[in-house]
């Protein structure tokens, strides 16, 4: 495909209730968009960069920089180029990962509507529905958490991640498990705040009967992942760690998970977490599709990906009311504990023009 144009947008949408993680508190989501205008179709990317470098080393000023200075110039000169291309094409920009999401998903979208193809057929998906979970943040106490959790029980979840930090573990985990039974399906995410001198307070986490514990130590430590393993009865996800199919290849190998977490946002892009799906099912590990706080456009290209054969467990593709009271698409709904996957062409998601306005903070547009 040839670009005649790249729309950067920013968008700000208050969320129903602050998120609470091990990181930071988010009570808004600060968003760029990105649309890729060709001659015969047009393509939305949402890029997941927070606000801060608090996740992960990138956040949204920065990446839409980086989008506008190294990346679009190098697309444009590269004349026609498909979607599978753009990794190749921006490969020599380094790291990034969440940009070049972006960006690639805005021209799969473009390419597929012009095919006439939707995301969920292009991706070999086998549902037309994903069994949908959701992420509950740090809570300023446990009478409070449980309230919210047998909210979301009540609407019909299927499964409960609860985010946790050094203080907020165990009691927590124990006061659901006991309200709600030993059939909940349960999960915690630590997202990186532990050592592995906290080996022995996350071992006491075992009799929970937890699905998985979820980036328990830093990113970048493989081996205490891999010690950890050895050390704890819950199995060990990775999700920061994982940030390419080669990475998720040696972590198998290193025996430093049991599950992985793909977030296509945040590995490169939707092609990427294809590739990292196949890595795991070849070594016989189970996947499942987290997510960023996604308006309806991500949140529609991640339910296609979670309807993949690989993804055999439930994962964070949750209702769009989970997080915004109205969303700059047609909004997902939960329907006996499941999220239909799109169908239409690309990503199979359209925006609303009125409140895409309304939400939105700047618009750039470059062309070539």
């Amino acid at each position: 495909m040839k670009l005649t144009a790249v729309e950067l947008r920013r968008i700000s949408l208050p969320l129903v209730a602050p998120f609470r993680t091990s990181f930071g508190t988010e009570t808004t989501k600060d968003a760029l968009l990105i649309r890729a205008i060709t001659p015969d179709a047009e393509g939305w990317g949402e890029c997941v960069a927070m606000d801060e470098p608090l996740y992960s080393y990138e956040h949204v000023d920065g990446a839409q920089d980086v989008v506008r200075r190294f990346l679009l110039p190098r697309l444009f000169a590269a004349g026609e180029v498909t979607a599978g291309q753009v990794a190749s094409v921006l490969e020599p920009v380094k790291g990034h990962p969440m940009a070049k999401a972006a960006v690639e998903m805005a021209l799969l979208d473009a390419e597929l509507r012009q095919a006439g193809q939707s995301l969920s057929t292009y991706f070999g998906a086998t549902r037309d529905r994903v069994p949908s979970g959701v992420s509950v943040g740090i809570m300023g106490s446990i009478a409070e958490l449980l309230d919210v959790v047998g909210g979301y029980l009540d609407a019909g979840y299927v499964r409960i991640k609860l985010k946790i930090e050094p203080g907020w573990d165990v009691e927590p985990v124990r006061a659901v498990r006991e309200r709600f039974g030993d059939d909940l399906l349960l999960q915690v995410d630590a997202n990186t705040a532990y050592t592995l001198g906290d080996a022995r307070q996350l071992a006491k986490l075992d009799p929970f009967d937890l699905l998985l514990i979820e980036q328990p130590l830093p990113e970048d430590d493989m081996r205490g992942h891999a010690e950890l393993s050895r050390r704890i009865g819950t199995p060990v996800c990775l999700d920061e760690s994982i940030t390419s199919a080669r990475a998720a290849a040696d972590a198998i190998a290193l025996g430093a998970c049991q599950i992985i977490n793909i977030k296509p946002g945040r590995v490169g892009g939707y092609l990427e977490a294809r590739r990292i799906a196949a890595v795991a099912a070849a070594n016989g590990l189970p996947v499942w599709c987290g997510g960023m706080l996604e308006t309806g456009i991500g949140r529609g290209a991640n339910a296609a990906l979670a309807a993949c054969p690989e993804f055999t467990l439930p994962g964070d593709v949750s209702a769009s009311d989970r997080f915004y009271a109205r969303d700059i698409t047609p909004p997902f709904v939960l329907d006996d504990g499941h999220i239909a996957v799109p169908t239409g062409p690309g990503l199979g998601v359209d925006v609303l023009p009125d409140v895409l306005d309304e939400v939105t903070t700047s618009v750039e547009t470059i062309r070539p």
